[in-house]
């Protein structure tokens, strides 16, 4: 008999006990964080009809043909599973638009799919961490919307010195190439193109290729790019003004021309192994546009679980692993299976986490298993505890021991 293949498909990932320690770790540090910031959490189905990004634009009609997974469903209608989640909030923003009471703060964990080569930090299945800020044109959303990332970097335990947060703005960008002259579109989307390519190629390089975009402003156009880090604007002043200094203007930051409006920011690790963008976001005018005809604007980013468990890892911000329980009871005896049941429901009972050992093993092993697992404490159960009613509940990190009935001992650990 063949053995069906125990690798998971390509580009997705097992999450074995350990692994979802770090993905649930990183989860509720998310909506820790947003929650502080007052955010409210939504969801939706991972299906949606393929319709919502075709009309997008040709452009997305090609990612919508090429790198999502799409079919068609049992009714004849087209569907995709979701590989990114603007169009579905777009879709729910503009569904209540009449009862939501703007400014409001969604955020989201949503499962994304999207089929591309996969390469470290990006695989075909992911979860990312959507914070939005919907119907607020002020300038102190995208702010807040940049100080809601910082901070959960530093929930993380992440040091400022750790990343840098780069900052441009569309409008700024657009006023400075009309100032050149420049003004048709087509021209602008290939410069800003470029520009997202300018810290990736050699100056000399980039410097040729815009030449053959617009000979007569190619000089004032690197010039302005190359002395950007020396300038600041409204965003990082107030951000600075809040306490986030690790921040720089960084006017070759392009993040998908046709979508954002205004103010762009990405997160990079700083780390030579590791220096890469972690997150991005920006401000856009029309969010509901597919929809209606009354324009939401937001500002928001979206930060994937890939690349965030990758910074913590490139700097040893992993979470210590965790034992599945406070307690566990050992049983000297399998006879004493259901006594051991118990107690532990007893425990359980008062919220305390308790496990039952039922292996076969030796008392020795189960008491060095326990040990080894991280359980706080160690429980057991023999003839003389189940005849007696009172039991020692010994504390594997330093010895000591306490005893008493279950009742005593579950008021201890429950305090």
């Amino acid at each position: 008999m063949k053995h069906l293949p125990t690798e998971p498909y390509k580009g997705v990932r097992d999450f074995y006990p350990e692994d979802m320690a770090v993905q649930q770790h990183i989860f509720n540090t998310w909506s820790r964080t947003a929650e502080s910031f007052g955010f409210e959490r939504y969801d939706a189905s991972v299906l949606e009809p393929s319709e919502i990004y075709k009309s997008k634009g040709a452009e997305n009609e090609e990612m919508v043909n090429e790198q999502t997974y799409t079919f068609t469903d049992r009714g004849d209608r087209e569907v995709t599973l979701r590989p990114e989640m603007t169009p579905t909030v777009a879709r729910m923003i503009a569904g209540k638009s009449k009862e939501l009471a703007f400014p409001v703060r969604w955020y989201s964990i949503p499962n994304l799919f999207r089929y591309e080569r996969t390469q470290r930090g990006r695989v075909r299945e992911h979860w990312q961490l959507n914070c939005d800020i919907f119907g607020s044109n002020d300038i102190v959303a995208d702010i807040e919307i940049i100080a809601l990332a910082y901070q959960t970097l530093i929930n993380f335990g992440a040091q400022p010195e750790m990343f840098e947060i780069r900052v441009n703005d569309r409008r700024e960008m657009k006023e400075f190439y009309e100032s050149l002259g420049i003004s048709d579109e087509e021209i602008i989307t290939k410069i800003t193109r470029l520009n997202d390519r300018f810290h990736k190629i050699d100056r000399s390089l980039y410097l040729a290729e815009l030449r053959q975009i617009t000979p007569d402003s190619a000089d004032a156009i690197l010039a302005h790019l190359e002395e950007s880090s020396q300038s600041e604007n409204e965003v990082t002043r107030g951000l600075n003004a809040v306490g986030i200094n690790n921040v720089k203007i960084d006017r070759s930051l392009a993040r998908g021309f046709d979508y954002y409006t205004g103010t762009i920011f990405e997160f990079f690790d700083t780390d030579p192994s590791n220096n890469r963008s972690m997150l991005g976001g920006g401000r856009y005018d029309n969010l509901t546009g597919l929809f209606t005809s009354e324009a939401v604007s937001g500002v928001g980013f979206g930060m994937g679980d890939v690349t965030m468990r990758d910074f913590l890892d490139t700097h040893g911000l992993l979470p210590a692993k965790k034992a599945g329980a406070q307690v566990i009871v050992i049983l000297t005896e399998e006879r004493f299976n259901i006594d051991g049941e118990k107690v532990a429901m007893k425990l359980r009972g008062v919220g305390v986490p308790t496990l039952v050992d039922i292996s076969t093993k030796k008392l020795g092993k189960k008491v060095a298993a326990a040990d080894h697992s991280g359980a706080g404490y160690i429980l057991v159960v023999g003839e003389d505890e189940v005849s007696r009613g009172e039991y020692v509940l010994k504390n594997l990190a330093d010895g000591t021991e306490m005893s008493g009935t279950l009742e005593d001992l579950a008021q201890g650990l429950a305090v």
